[in-house]
């Protein structure tokens, strides 16, 4: 597996570190009434529901601006599984006459470019995804890059940055040390998040831990409380999350603990316990990609926004995040913002002390992408 993904991250981060640089897609710019009428059919393919309160609902207010912004009515379809059930929605999609079909999970993109293949003539964008997981040096069926189909594209952001910041909240929130993360699997981006999380918390709580536990899914409420209540019960008086519901912020606010959530600002959900959340701003791109689409182009880069470019964001505070914590938070976003601070910036050693970055040394995106292990302050496998 270490191999593996150094070699997708080495295969995908040259087009990647070009988006991550940031620019036109602000949040600044989408704050207008709708600027043009157009004909393209949208249709997005949802693995939960719109009212989760996290992933798919942060998501439908992306498609909620695009329809306003640009007077189109988005086709959406939720509940749909990973896999074959996936396939067979895409495909329907696309006979339907679909021309911009955006898929918004990971496990949904072999399926798609399947039907990609099939049909040329829709646009197809896969959140989250890694162009190289579907050729066969990555495990996919495609002979290499030059064999995927022309009309697929990739987006997802570095997630990572608000994520620092959040652990500053949660390093500065816990009484006794002990955090829970209730995560969904053990892949790059939801390991880079646990780390760059841990990072921030041992920022301004050195000895503090984060313990991780895996539920294997993305969405269901009822083991995601589970998973949360086995934490707090463990001692945890923080907890934080990479799933799609508000349910370890529920579990908290009953056990008197604090949390940080996750994908949108839903403090509502548990407002005694809310700290803040790394949140998204999927907007920009949407309106972006639907307009490419209705000029006669599909954009298939493979996009990576962050919190320069407005893509990655981070939500409010809660009441008792203090005004000198609130402080510190804002200064490091700045300088992620400017460049002259980045989360993952050594010295950084492995979860058995090993070192990996040294002091200064700033981690390259590759390795990011094709993280696979924890860093010291996490407790749990990151196998899963």
């Amino acid at each position: 597996m270490k191999k593996f993904w150094k070699l997708a991250a080495t295969a995908a981060a040259a087009s990647l570190i070009v988006a991550a640089c940031g620019g036109s897609d602000s949040a600044s710019d989408t704050t207008s009434a709708p600027v043009e009428k157009t004909d393209v059919k949208v249709a997005v393919v949802y693995i939960g529901t719109t009212e989760d309160k996290g992933w798919s609902y942060q998501h439908e207010q992306g498609i909620l601006q695009l329809e306003q912004e640009l007077g189109v009515e988005v086709k959406r379809v939720e509940n749909v599984p990973e896999g074959a059930q996936s396939e067979q929605t895409f495909e329907q999609l696309a006979a339907d006459g679909y021309q911009l079909i955006f898929a918004t999970s990971f496990g949904y993109g072999s399926p798609m470019a399947k039907v990609a293949v099939k049909h040329p003539e829709v646009c197809m964008q896969w959140a989250t995804g890694a162009k190289f997981l579907l050729t066969k040096a990555g495990g996919g069926e495609f002979a290499d890059f030059d064999a995927l189909p022309t009309n697929l594209g990739t987006y997802f952001g570095a997630a990572e940055e608000a994520r620092y910041l959040s652990g500053i909240a949660a390093g500065k929130a816990t009484k006794n040390g002990k955090i829970g993360y209730v995560a969904a699997f053990p892949i790059p981006e939801v390991l880079r998040g646990i780390n760059a999380f841990t990072l921030g918390v041992r920022s301004v709580n050195a000895e503090a831990t984060v313990q991780v536990t895996w539920t294997k899914t993305w969405f269901d409420p009822s083991l995601e409380k589970q998973a949360s209540e086995s934490l707090l019960d463990a001692g945890v008086d923080v907890l934080a999350q990479h799933q799609d519901t508000t349910a370890p912020g529920v579990a908290a606010q009953a056990k008197g603990a604090k949390w940080v959530g996750y994908n949108s600002d839903v403090k509502e959900a548990a407002p005694d316990a809310w700290l803040t959340a790394p949140t998204w701003n999927w907007g920009p791109f949407y309106v972006k990609t639907a307009k490419a689409v209705a000029a006669g182009t599909c954009p298939s880069e493979e996009f990576y926004g962050d919190m320069k470019g407005g893509m990655v964001t981070l939500g409010s505070f809660g009441t008792s995040v203090d005004a000198d914590t609130q402080s510190l938070i804002e200064e490091k976003k700045a300088a992620i913002i400017d460049g002259s601070f980045a989360p993952f910036t050594g010295a950084i050693n492995k979860q058995d002390g090993k070192a990996w970055l040294k002091a200064g040394e700033k981690a390259e995106l590759g390795a990011l992408l094709s993280m696979d292990f924890f860093v010291e302050g996490v407790v749990g496998s990151a196998k899963g």
